[in-house]
Order: C-alpha cells, then sequence, then structure tokens
C-alpha cells in the first residue's frame, strides 16, 4: 500500500550516512578539504600586530608540492592506514628540516589525519606506540628546525595535535566496538527469542497431536467394531445390529464433543464459543471403560478411591494412557481378549497398569502395540503415551507378558505436579 504523500520526503535510515556506502570518494573530499586548510595556513602569517594576516609572498613550491603529496596520501587512508601515516609524517619531516627560515606549509596536519585513522581502525598499543614515535620525531624535528625559541608556540602544537588525534581515534574505536557488541547482543537475542517461538509453537503442536490421536483413535476404533458387528448381524439378528448402530452413534457423538473440545483450545481466549467442559480423568474412566465392554471387550476395573483428586495433569495423563492401551488391546489382542486396568496411588507416584491376558491371537512378539494404527510401523500410541509421561517426568514401560498378551505400565510422579501448583 502506497502512504500518503505529505509533501515532505520521510527519512529514511542512513540518509546522510553516504560515505559508509562510498568510503573512497569521502576520503577524497577529505584530502581536498585537509590540502586547502594546509595551503591557507602556509599563507597566512600569524606573527603580526593586530592578529593573523595575509602573508605578502606565496609559499615556497616545495611545500606545496609536499602539502599535495601528503593530501593525496590519505585518499588511502583506510585501505593502509600504517603506510599511510608512515608516508604523511615522512614528508612533514622533510617539510620542517628543508623550510627552515622560510614560509612553510604545516603539512604535519595531515599526519595528524593519518594518525586519527590509525587509531580509530587498529588497537590501542598499536595506536599509542607509533603515535608516541611519530608524534616525537615530528616535534624534536620542529624544534630543531623550526621557529626559535624551541619552545615555540607551533613546535609544541605538534605534539599537542598528534596526542589530541590519537586519543580521538581510540576513542571512536571504542565506540564503534561497544555499538557493535549491542547490536550484536540484540541480533542474539533475537534469534533467541525466534528459536524459543519456534520451540513452543513445535511443543504445542505435538501436544494437539497427541489429543487428536487419542480421540480420534480411540472412537474410531469403537466405532470400525461396532460397524463391523452390525454388518455381520444385519440379515440374521436386526435388533443386535440395531444395537450396535446405537453404540456407533455414541461413539461418533462423544468423539465429535472431545474433538470440538480439542480444537476448542486452539481458539481465542474471549471467544464465546470456545468450549468450558473440563479435561477427562479417572473421574470418568467407568464411562470410558463401559464403551469398551459394550463393543467385546471385558475389562477388569481396579481404582482405588485414593485416586481421586489427583493434579490435573496427572488425571488427564492417566486417562489417556488407559484410553490408548485399552484401545491397543482391542485392536491388537482380538476377539475374546479380556484386559484389566490397575490403577495404584503411593504417596509420591500413580502407577497406571493395562494389560491383556492375549486369549483371542497367538503371542504376537515383543514390542507390540507401537504400530496401533493396524500398519506395521505406522503407528504413534506407545510414541504418544511415552511423550505425555515425559513431561511428567514419569516413565511408560509396554511389552509382551511371558504368559500371554501384553502389558502397559506407566509411573507418574505426584510430587512435581503439587510444586508447581504450590504457590510461591
Amino acid at each position: 500500500m502506497t502512504p500518503p504523500d505529505t509533501g515532505r520526503e520521510a527519512p529514511r535510515p542512513g540518509r546522510f550516512q553516504w560515505y559508509r556506502t562510498h568510503p573512497l570518494v569521502f576520503d577524497a573530499v577529505v584530502a581536498v578539504c585537509a590540502l586547502a586548510a594546509i595551503l591557507c595556513g602556509s599563507v597566512v602569517n600569524r606573527h603580526v600586530p593586530g592578529g593573523p594576516r595575509l602573508a605578502a609572498h606565496p609559499p615556497e613550491p616545495a611545500a606545496v608540492v609536499l602539502a599535495v603529496l601528503a593530501c593525496a596520501a590519505l585518499v588511502l587512508r583506510r585501505r593502509a592506514p600504517r603506510t599511510v601515516l608512515a608516508v604523511t609524517a615522512a614528508l612533514a619531516l622533510v617539510e620542517l628540516v628543508t623550510e627552515a627560515g622560510h614560509s612553510r606549509a604545516p603539512v604535519a596536519g595531515a599526519a595528524v589525519l593519518a594518525l586519527f585513522t590509525l587509531a580509530a581502525r587498529t588497537d590501542r598499543p598499536t595506536t599509542w606506540r607509533i603515535g608516541a614515535l611519530t608524534a616525537v620525531g615530528l616535534t624534536a624535528a620542529a624544534m630543531l628546525y623550526g621557529p626559535r625559541p624551541w619552545y615555540a608556540q607551533e613546535n609544541v602544537a605538534i605534539f599537542a595535535w598528534m596526542g589530541m588525534a590519537a586519543a580521538t581515534g581510540d576513542a571512536v574505536r571504542s565506540r564503534r566496538a561497544y555499538i557493535d557488541a549491542i547490536r550484536e547482543r540484540a541480533e542474539r537475542a533475537e534469534r533467541t527469542r525466534e528459536e524459543e517461538a519456534r520451540r513452543r509453537v513445535a511443543e504445542e503442536r505435538m501436544r494437539i497431536a497427541r489429543d487428536l490421536h487419542d480421540v480420534v483413535a480411540h472412537h474410531i476404533a469403537l466405532v470400525n467394531v461396532q460397524a463391523g458387528v452390525a454388518s455381520h448381524v444385519m440379515d440374521t439378528r436386526p435388533d443386535q445390529a440395531k444395537q450396535a448402530l446405537a453404540h456407533v452413534r455414541e461413539a461418533s457423538r462423544s468423539a465429535l464433543g472431545e474433538l470440538r473440545a480439542t480444537v476448542g483450545l486452539l481458539r481465542q481466549s474471549d471467544d464465546p464459543t470456545a468450549p468450558t467442559e473440563p479435561a477427562p480423568g479417572l473421574g470418568v474412566l467407568d464411562q470410558l471403560v463401559d464403551g469398551f465392554v459394550r463393543a467385546g471387550l471385558p475389562v477388569d476395573l481396579q481404582v482405588p478411591p485414593s485416586a481421586q483428586g489427583l493434579p490435573a495433569s496427572v488425571d488427564l495423563t492417566a486417562y489417556r494412557i488407559v484410553q490408548e492401551a485399552l484401545t491397543n488391546v482391542r485392536k491388537h489382542a482380538g476377539d475374546g481378549a479380556r484386559a484389566v486396568v490397575r490403577i495404584v496411588r503411593s504417596e509420591a507416584t500413580l502407577t497406571v497398569t493395562v494389560l491383556d491376558d492375549g486369549a483371542g491371537r497367538p503371542p504376537v512378539p515383543r514390542g507390540r502395540g507401537a504400530a496401533d494404527d493396524g500398519e506395521p510401523g505406522g503407528g504413534h500410541g506407545l510414541i504418544g503415551m511415552r511423550e505425555r509421561a515425559q513431561a511428567l517426568r514419569g516413565t511408560v514401560v509396554a511389552g509382551a507378558r511371558p504368559s500371554g498378551g501384553f502389558q502397559v505400565r506407566a509411573t507418574l510422579p505426584l510430587q512435581p505436579a503439587r510444586t508447581e501448583e504450590t504457590p510461591l
């Protein structure tokens, strides 16, 4: 969408920092300005009454040549700061020595700029080592060959300007390093936030996938069994077929209700149509078992009264584990099998055991139930149970029984859940 025209161009980041993308052009402009300042300084007579005046004679041609060469070297000051400093210092030294007693051009100004660049682009030890050597050398030459007396301000000024250039360049370098460090920390923090967001999204998707799998696998398995019974006895025993179809209708209604509750978790918190029913738990375990009994799977349920009042996360996890284990029994143990659901609560843990006798089918290799969707290697039932238990720092052990059948045993700790729910 094109923003409205306000008659004034909006400011853009980096608008006045074109020199970052054109460093050579910027350095050329700096070199020209430095040359102009040096030539202006060479035609100004500072030792007259009433203040500085233009000199009566132009600067010496040799001084102008030295100034031009020194300023031309400044164009490459970023690419080779040490070399440029050496060249400008040498030309300034030549100018100081050869122009004694005559009008001079302050070529040392180019060396000042070169020293500033060196300090801004190298480390502090290099700056002070090379800077001290350059400042002492040029100052000594000025005192020996410059205006008299040797402590004249022009001679001392060279040392002062060199010191200020080194200090300013070092300050610029430190500030750039500080800004770069802040930028790096900000980028690292942004990457960390993005990774944390992706991790939370992946965990939420996994949790929703487990819930959907538990709901769909359980109810569809019951619907499949009852539909098969209805189809088998439709002609010979219509009353039993009608009863099986009623069970199909009830199971499908339950599946739709749980799917609606699960999908409702994805809605906005202020959605008035979001479901408010509590998640299932061991309190409604008898209803779950009754559905399997009507589907033809006898289940012996052993739940002590102490299993009530569990933390919500443990209660839901135990319910889902029983639901998934019984679904696997109904799908894999065969007709005529019997199942036992045993729940034991201690002070620290809740143990959920679901086993079957495997009477309806010959013994299967250890690990049956991993492919609980009817295809080898294609199921996620045991994986989902283990993930749910691990989320509570619990364990799930599943395998074939020596006497036949299969067993799933889940151990869920109670203390972590209680600690999380206890206010600080």
